[in-house]
């Protein structure tokens, strides 16, 4: 299968500039990076255009290719990089140190340097982690100089392939029958020299901007769950590809309700008549509030369960639940008959034996029973 034209890939003109390539390809790797589109034609398309930026980035290569096409490329027909033996194996390993340690890989091409990945903390209230929402974050970031479209060089100004490394970025050294490879000193692995650098970014092809993101927040996270923004990181340098952007959540506390992954509960208020002769309470769900029956004889610490009431997990799954705890509340500010009705109705439970308080009796026989083990 004939591949198709390097510049048709990138959707550029065969008289492009260095930054227009460059410009291309960020934008069609942001838009078939496997990370964002998980399909198998998407990282065919990926694997292309990366291609044909490695080439037309890359002014022998770029020479070759408009002079002889894909023919001048490929090695099986003596075309560029060909050859086999000390310089082919040297290469192979360069390229092996080169991914290791964030150098550019082949020789003949400057390194390129992705760019950080950022953090950024976002607060959320419960509803907002529950139903999802879509929130607007605020950061500071290094971003592309526009003025010298991240090539650190004032426009008209002069670019040269640096003398000391040839444009490599890198410089060999040779200790006895090993060869070391490094970073060049003068040009930092850019393989440039730029002889007027750019006033806004100081040459370095990068400046320090606020960035304001609408960040979808998708229901059902909880706290400690990141969102990955792939490419909204720090630009890289020397062409390389931006850093991630990486939002962690955390949730307040919320008046109401406490969060255990999918599960919810609360405290549920019951006056002493409700929990004592039974009725229903009005109880607060995220979703409007339900009906929940009080039964007679209802003590203090009951928890009742209402089913998926509660979260649905952001991975899928099962809605939680939502757990009440009954929480009997003593009457307060009471009127003198209040208090004398209470007294009165105290006395005609003491004065019986049917077992009123057995909460209290049982209380009462370990409290004889601890006593008792105690003395003998």
């Amino acid at each position: 299968m004939s591949k198709r034209d390097y510049y048709q890939v990138l959707g550029v003109e065969r008289t492009a500039t260095e930054a227009d390539i460059k410009k291309a390809y960020r934008r069609l790797a942001m838009k078939f990076h496997p990370d964002r589109n998980p399909d198998k034609a998407s990282e065919e398309s990926f694997k292309e255009c990366k291609e044909a930026y490695e080439v037309l980035s890359d002014a022998q290569k770029r020479g070759v290719y408009d002079q002889h096409g894909h023919d001048g490329l490929d090695p099986q027909r003596g075309g560029f990089g060909g050859g086999a033996g000390a310089d082919a194996f040297g290469e192979m390993f360069g390229d092996i140190f080169g991914d290791i340690f964030g150098g550019g890989g082949r020789r003949g091409r400057a390194q390129v340097f992705r760019g950080a990945d950022l953090r950024y903390d976002l607060e959320l209230t419960l509803e907002q982690a529950v139903f999802g929402d879509s929130v607007s974050v605020d950061f500071t970031t290094l971003g592309e100089c526009e003025k010298c479209s991240g090539s650190g060089a004032a426009p008209g100004s002069k670019v040269t392939n640096c003398e000391t490394c040839g444009g490599a970025g890198q410089v060999h050294m040779r200790q006895g029958p090993f060869a070391v490879q490094q970073t060049c000193p003068r040009c930092k692995g850019r393989g440039k020299i730029v002889s007027q650098p750019c006033d806004p970014c100081l040459g370095q092809g990068r400046v320090r901007r606020k960035k304001t993101l609408s960040v979808k927040v998708p229901a059902g996270v909880d706290t400690g769950d990141r969102i990955r923004l792939t490419g909204e990181g720090e630009a890289g340098r020397s062409g390389g590809p931006a850093g991630d952007l990486y939002v962690e959540v955390h949730v307040r506390e919320h008046a109401i309700f406490e969060r255990d992954g999918s599960h919810l509960s609360c405290e549920v208020p019951v006056s002493f008549g409700t929990a004592t002769l039974g009725g229903s309470v009005e109880v607060p769900t995220l979703n409007g509030s339900v009906s929940l029956k009080i039964p007679s004889e209802t003590q203090s610490g009951r928890v009742f369960r209402l089913r998926e009431k509660g979260v649905k997990p952001v991975r899928g799954g099962t809605t939680g639940d939502l757990f009440c705890k009954v929480v009997v509340e003593t009457p307060v500010n009471l009127s003198e008959e209040q208090k004398e009705l209470l007294r009165q109705f105290e006395t005609s439970i003491n004065g019986q034996s049917g077992g009123h308080s057995p909460r209290a009796q049982s209380w009462l026989d370990g409290v004889k029973k601890f006593f008792a083990e105690k003395l003998s």
